[in-house]
């Protein structure tokens, strides 16, 4: 790309962008919500004409009119919206967009397209049934079924817009693996996440956007994490996590062998300004046990004891709005279809779960009251926006999840539980959300923090417990532990040499 630009209405979304992308490379491209980085992609997909520059594929200069004209010249993309057709079958869908194999009499050879769809799918290492509907599989499945359409393209130039953001680590791991196996081949790779790890696991090159424009390119093994997030946000960043505010020795919540559906003998004390990380593998029981402590998922044994002015009373929320009313508050694992009414505007969205408090005469919302609350709540959480009257699925997912948070705050919160609180948003949103941690922890509510992103919990979290297969297995001191003493215990390594080097740490630490 040559000195392209996109100009929208009171906005230049690129803004002479020149960039290379060579054969068998993978080159990072990372910028917050906002830095022009999805444009750019639809530019090159031919979804949006460009007002100014040009396209060279293989050294020859292209006009991109259609997204048809981006396949014919051997360009396939992941979007992170997957664009599936929810009827169809994972079969059918792997072959969207492409021309189905025809059998001798004319019609389509399902035969084929079966072995050809299963051989793509082994590729990726996923097993998922080729004749169930994608509107029944999970998140994970239905990008891998994106994923796996991309593949079929053949194509010489693969471009990947956040395409781990449901999957499970097993996953992950085949898709690099893949993308390995691509390059080799010679295929390009433009790689596009907000999970600096990922950057700098599987790219050879990271090229920075902000504001519509290109801020650098570099060799990936001579930069450093904390280089991209200042490229990024333009702002100087001593350190991506903030420093751990000592908790207090004042209990919150005691859970003593609680169990439900997934999850076994569960046992932990919160303390007043503590975050407390919650480790373990998708299916390891993480969201469930924030979802008993909720009200969400059923309590089959064990008790939950809530501490409050120096008296302890078991609970059991039966509902989310009955732990609401004890002092508990969840951000949920998925905030579009858990934790927002994507239509309404912003401060509906807020005041939702507390609507009977802004209710005069018992019946009719005090309008008024409602936007005050979410102006606080906002400024408080660094929310950016054209109005409150915005609809919430007209901001970035950073700016949603601010909200699902300012919704949470707007009870009288005592303990917060994080379900994976920075998935899918930028660097600036995700160090806006840690201070967000840590203001709350300072006022002294305790925080449960679930996060895919062990390098998360161990920066945020004082404690740590880990599960594996619905059961506790080890509760460390995040401050002594690394990524390899929790993934040790996450995959059963728990052998004699691995409890003495955690022991080492932990007494190092001390």
């Amino acid at each position: 790309m040559r000195h392209v630009s996109k100009r929208y209405p009171g906005v230049l979304a690129v803004d002479d962008v020149s960039l290379d992308l060579f054969a068998g490379e993978v080159h990072g491209l990372v910028g917050e919500n906002g830095a022009g980085k999805s444009t750019l992609i639809k530019l090159l997909a031919g979804a949006v004409p460009r007002d100014g520059g040009e396209i060279l594929v293989r050294g020859q200069a292209v006009e991109l009119h259609h997204v048809r004209d981006a396949a014919r010249l051997g360009l396939a993309f992941i979007h992170q919206e997957l664009n599936l057709v929810p009827y169809f079958n994972a079969m059918e869908n792997i072959f969207l967009g492409h021309a189905y194999p025809r059998a001798p009499w004319g019609g389509i050879d399902w035969r084929s397209l079966r072995i050809r769809a299963q051989a793509t799918l082994e590729l990726l290492g996923a097993a998922i049934p080729l004749d169930t509907p994608v509107n029944r599989l999970s998140p994970g499945q239905q990008t891998l079924v994106s994923i796996a359409r991309a593949l079929a393209a053949n194509a010489d130039l693969l471009v990947m817009d956040e395409p781990t953001a449901s999957l499970t680590n097993q996953e992950i791991d085949h898709l690099f693996a893949v993308i390995r196996t691509l390059q080799e081949r010679g295929v390009g790779v433009l790689y596009i996440s907000h999970r600096l790890a990922e950057i700098f696991a599987i790219t050879q090159r990271i090229t920075v956007m902000r504001n519509g424009r290109i801020v650098t390119t570099q060799l990936t093994d001579q930069v450093t994490e904390r280089d991209l997030v200042q490229w990024m946000t333009g702002r100087a960043v001593d350190a991506i996590y903030p420093p751990r505010r000592p908790a207090t020795a004042t209990p919150l919540l005691t859970v003593n062998h609680l169990s439900g559906t997934y999850c076994r003998d569960i046992s932990f004390t919160l303390h007043a300004g503590e975050v407390l990380g919650v480790a373990g593998l998708n299916g390891s029981g993480r969201s469930e046990l924030l979802r008993m402590l909720f009200g969400a998922a059923p309590v089959t044994g064990g008790e939950i004891v809530l501490h409050s002015a120096g008296i302890a009373r078991p609970i059991r929320p039966r509902s989310p709005s009955q732990a609401y009313r004890y002092g508990l508050a969840l951000v949920p694992e998925e905030r579009r279809s858990q934790g927002l009414v994507l239509t309404r505007p912003i401060y509906e969205n807020t005041t939702l779960t507390f609507l009977r408090n802004f209710a005069r005469g018992g019946w009719l919302v005090d309008r008024r009251r409602e936007i005050e609350v979410t102006t606080t709540l906002g400024k408080q959480l660094g929310l950016r926006s054209r109005s409150l009257q915005q609809p919430i699925g007209q901001l970035s997912g950073g700016n949603q999840q601010k909200v699902v948070f300012a919704r949470a705050l707007a009870g009288k919160v005592k303990v917060l539980l994080l379900d994976e609180p920075t998935r899918g948003v930028d660097v600036g949103a995700k160090l806006d959300i840690y201070r967000i941690i840590g203001d709350l922890t300072a006022q002294g509510i305790g925080v449960i923090l679930v996060s895919s992103e062990l390098s998360e919990v161990l920066g945020l979290a004082h404690r740590l417990i880990v599960l594996r297969e619905g059961r506790q297995v080890a509760t460390l001191d995040a401050t002594g532990a690394n990524e390899e003493t929790v993934l040790g215990y996450c995959f059963g390594l728990t052998d004699q040499t691995l409890t003495d080097q955690t022991l080492g740490q932990n007494q190092n630490s001390g």
